[in-house]
């Protein structure tokens, strides 16, 4: 390891010396650097750890042996048309980031069960809604899209908060407490049981869109959408015909297709929308040096990586 540079570009600057003290004390002889620092030499750069990379940058160092992603999803790092082949990429998994998924994910279901959005809405116009009581968890059926790392978390703690939950997966899994459909046979069946829909399905081309008009019509009417996914998920216009029609009640919107949102978006400014900056499993700088730490170990070592994207699987 000794010699070894890891090329860092998360935070920006500011970050970089917090980046480098969670560093020098898990791998001593390891040498972190900026993106952008001039004195970096590229023969030495063996890894890289980023957050949307400049498109070309990383096929410029010929030693690169591992693109560690600084976010749980994969596709800041695929836009790159000149993305080197054949390196492994690894998603940022860890415990905190579940814990945090599933916080956001069971604050904004209560949220929508207690009428939040329209509560929030009543003050802005000055009115008293004592009418805005909402419902029970107890009675609220949650659908979760996605039963990977986070999903499979986020339905296990739903389902503790008192939820009636249902998982939708492309194979079958057991998890307590849960209600698994599986396979693109049972999706319409999940859809049309979910008063809250949870999407946290990984990027692929078949789920690209996948929350559209087909999908909102297929809802109960008065459901509520939580968008934690992948902003290509999302068709943003049908999601706002859905809302303004009432066939949706109130949306929770994480992530998006073009970040940041500009400050004029419609979505920023709908009553029926709660807007966040892409924060829902946002995770310490020290939990994500200690899974890098654990990673580069594993690859010196020769050992299997752990969390490493899989093409065929598209997450």
């Amino acid at each position: 390891m000794q010699g070894d540079t890891l090329l860092i570009k998360s935070g920006g600057v500011a970050a970089l010396t917090e980046w480098q003290h969670h560093f020098a004390r898990l791998m001593p002889g390891l040498r972190v650097y900026g993106w952008d620092d001039p004195f970096v030499d590229a023969r030495n750069v063996k890894y890289a750890l980023v957050y949307q990379p400049d498109h070309g940058r990383l096929a410029h160092y010929p030693r690169l042996r591992l693109i560690l992603s600084a976010a749980a999803g994969v596709d800041h790092i695929l836009a790159d048309p000149a993305l080197p082949a054949n390196i492994p990429i690894i998603r940022m998994v860890t415990d905190e980031t579940r814990e945090r998924m599933s916080d956001f994910v069971t604050f904004a279901a209560l949220a929508i069960v207690r009428d939040m959005p329209a509560l929030v809405a009543a003050q802005h116009d000055g009115r008293w809604a004592n009418e805005l009581t909402g419902r029970l968890a107890r009675d609220t059926r949650v659908g979760v899209l996605g039963l990977g790392e986070l999903g499979s978390a986020v339905a296990t703690r739903l389902y503790a908060n008192g939820f009636r939950v249902n998982g939708w997966s492309r194979t079958p899994k057991r998890l307590t407490g849960v209600n698994v459909f599986a396979g693109d046979a049972q999706l319409d069946a999940l859809v049309a049981e979910t008063d809250i829909l949870v999407n946290l399905l990984p990027d692929t081309p078949a789920t690209r869109g996948i929350l559209g008009r087909k999908l909102f019509a297929q809802l109960p009417p008065g459901a509520s959408v939580i968008q934690v996914g992948r902003g290509a998920h999302l068709d943003r216009q049908a999601l706002l015909d859905a809302l303004d029609s009432g066939r949706l009640r109130s949306a929770f919107v994480d992530v998006f297709d073009v970040e940041p949102l500009p400050p004029g978006d419609t979505l920023r400014h709908h009553p029926k929308v709660f807007v966040t900056p892409h924060i829902a499993s946002t995770v310490s700088y020290a939990a994500r040096a200690r899974q890098v730490a654990e990673v580069l170990g594993a690859h010196r070592r020769g050992a299997p990586l752990p969390f490493v994207y899989d093409a065929a699987r598209g997450y």
